[in-house]
Order: structure tokens, then sequence, then C-alpha cells
């Protein structure tokens, strides 16, 4: 048996989780106690329980209809955290993201029921050097951009990430 590589620590544990929510569509606490395990971090269902409630974890409908877990963004390293910044605004796109509109600089985002505030808080994490602020409903965000030009760029962005890359 060889030992685990990975720190234990509950702050490397934290950064795991949020780093597995970013990046995979998880809907039970089972499958990411597995994810973890995985990774070599072994945890029990009552330390993870806390972990999420710990990170303010919380459960979405996704465009498929099915509830996943996610966190909200927090500050962070900067080239990993810049990485996984777009990869949740892309996830996010494909997700969430119903329709858009653009006027002026200013553009409209639907999104599921309940979701606006995710893909607001993606979108604010990416750091879009266009992108003024976001202000986030239920299932709408207002997206206030520099130039009418930007706008229709940042919402060409958007869509293209809201599409699968396929081959």
């Amino acid at each position: 048996m060889t030992a685990s590589a990975t720190p234990t620590t509950k702050a490397a544990r934290h950064g795991m989780i949020r780093e597995l929510l970013a990046n995979h569509a998880i809907t039970s606490q089972a499958q990411l106690r597995e994810l973890l395990a995985e990774v070599g971090i072994d945890t029990t269902q009552a330390t993870l329980s806390r972990d999420l409630m710990d990170l303010r974890a919380t459960k979405v409908r996704n465009r498929e209809g099915v509830q996943v877990y996610t966190v909200p963004d927090v500050d962070g390293g900067q080239t990993h955290e810049a990485k996984a910044s777009h990869n949740r605004l892309q996830r996010w796109c494909q997700e969430l993201l119903v329709t858009t509109d653009c006027v002026d600089n200013q553009l409209i985002l639907r999104t599921t029921i309940g979701a606006a505030n995710l893909l607001g808080s993606a979108i604010d994490s990416a750091r879009l050097e266009e992108v003024v602020g976001t202000l986030a409903g239920d299932d709408t965000v207002f997206v206030l951009c520099r130039s009418a030009q930007s706008a229709r760029e940042i919402q060409s962005h958007l869509l293209k990430l809201a599409v699968p890359f396929t081959e």
C-alpha cells in the first residue's frame, strides 16, 4: 500500500472540493466522496457534509433539470484560479444559459430558474476586461459592458462557450 501524496489538511480538502465542483456535475455527496478518494483524499460523509456547509455549497438545477452542487466563487491563486474561472464560466454557460439579448452596452442573459447568481458570479470571477459589472436576479443576469461593441463581443464569447465542444 502506498501513502497518499495529497495533503489531507482541511484547506487542501476544501481546495480540491472547489476544483471538483467547478469541473464536474456532481449530484451527490457519495459521488463527491468517490472523486475525492480517486485523488487520494479519503473522508467521512460527516466531514464532507461539514466541508460543504463551510464552503456554502448549494444545489442548483442545471439545463438538463439535474440538481448539481456548486460553491460561491472566491478569490484565490492567480494562474490556477484563472483557468478554473474560465472552466466554470464555460460550464455554467453550457448548463445554465438559455438566451441572450444585447441592447447598446448592456447584455441580458436568461438562465434556468434560480441560476442567474451562478452565471453572474462566474462572469465576475472571469474578470472579463470589457465587463463593468453584473446584477443577477432569479433567472436573469444584467451585464453592463464598456461599449456597445464590447457588449456584442461578450455576447458572442458567451454564446461560443455555451456550445459544447465536439469533434
